[in-house]
């Protein structure tokens, strides 16, 4: 991905929170991404282009017309069911990306600070089978690898797991089934879902749309409370440059065109909503409210009602 050394997160205090009617959502910080991921994730996103949407400047993208990318979780409790939506990186794990291979972060610390110890969650839902979303699915015991979160039923589409069942998997990408997804497996935690074009809820307020493309089986997460509604990206959208460009797609997509058609119908179910995006990969301030703008459309930021101290 790139020879660049990850930068420490800058959240040092509480985690960043948004309000969803009666529901809290927290953003869980692993680890920045070196300056270099934006350019090589989004090779489209040329400082040309980047430049021509003034509005994602200072927060989306930097004084040289660079997009910013990120790398979090988020986590919510909803009528005591507590659910944490993708894992991150992982630790001291053997990753060909140099920025992402053993890494010695304080997630679990910043997970617990936040009120989610491992062994309260209940609901781990994985947006898709992609190294940097299934990281903390578990975690070194000795010389093997367990499931972080032992109480809880890890959920991902049936789709997603059968498609890369059939894959010729590199070696990176099976060391990263060893030691992050086949543990779950062998530990009968794995739920395989299969998700209607409508979606379905897998807990309360908290529903699976499919967003295929960036992977076959790939799902947004929706959460609904109080009539508020807020949609929880996964890689169906990577950066908010897209809501300008949605013609802009990631390097790893693994079905550009579907990746695309998918991202469009998904903005314009979006626009005008008032509806809480929360991007998995978005810089801070991470949220936001995608307004239709023309033919495209642009995300008004939102900041969290609890932000980081430092």
């Amino acid at each position: 991905m790139t020879n660049s050394t990850a930068t420490a997160p800058q959240q040092l205090g509480p985690a960043p929170t948004w309000t969803v009617g009666d529901l809290t959502v927290h953003r869980i910080d692993e680890t920045g991404l070196p300056p270099a991921t934006g350019p090589w994730l989004l090779p489209d996103a040329t400082p040309d282009i980047v430049a021509r949407e003034d509005w994602l400047r200072p927060d989306f993208a930097d004084a040289e017309h660079v997009v910013r990318v990120d790398s979090h979780s988020f986590a919510l409790e909803t009528h005591g069911l507590r659910v944490l939506i993708d894992t991150g990186i992982g630790n001291d794990k053997p990753r060909a990306n140099p920025a992402w291979n053993d890494l010695h972060t304080d997630y679990l610390d910043r997970l617990a600070a936040a009120g989610f110890t491992p062994d309260t969650v209940d609901l781990v839902i994985l947006t898709h089978l992609h190294t940097d979303h299934v990281g903390w699915n578990t975690r070194r015991h000795a010389d093997t690898w367990v499931p972080t979160f032992p109480r809880a039923r890890y959920v991902t589409s049936r789709i997603e797991r059968e498609f890369w069942a059939g894959y010729a998997m590199d070696e990176p990408r099976r060391q990263m089934f060893r030691d992050s997804v086949l543990p779950v497996e062998d530990a009968g935690l794995l739920d395989l879902v299969d998700v209607p074009g409508t979606g379905i809820e897998v807990a309360p307020g908290v529903r699976l749309l499919p967003t295929p493309g960036h992977t076959p089986g790939h799902l947004a997460v929706e959460v609904t409370s109080g009539g508020d509604k807020a949609l929880v990206t996964g890689d169906c959208v990577h950066h908010p440059v897209q809501f300008a460009r949605p013609g802009i797609g990631s390097c790893v997509d693994i079905d550009p065109a579907l990746a695309e058609t998918t991202r469009r119908r998904l903005l314009a179910s979006l626009a005008d909503t008032g509806t809480l995006v929360l991007g998995t990969h978005f810089p801070p301030p991470t949220a936001g409210r995608v307004t239709a703008r023309g033919d495209a459309y642009r995300l008004d930021p939102v900041p969290p009602v609890t932000a980081p101290r430092g």
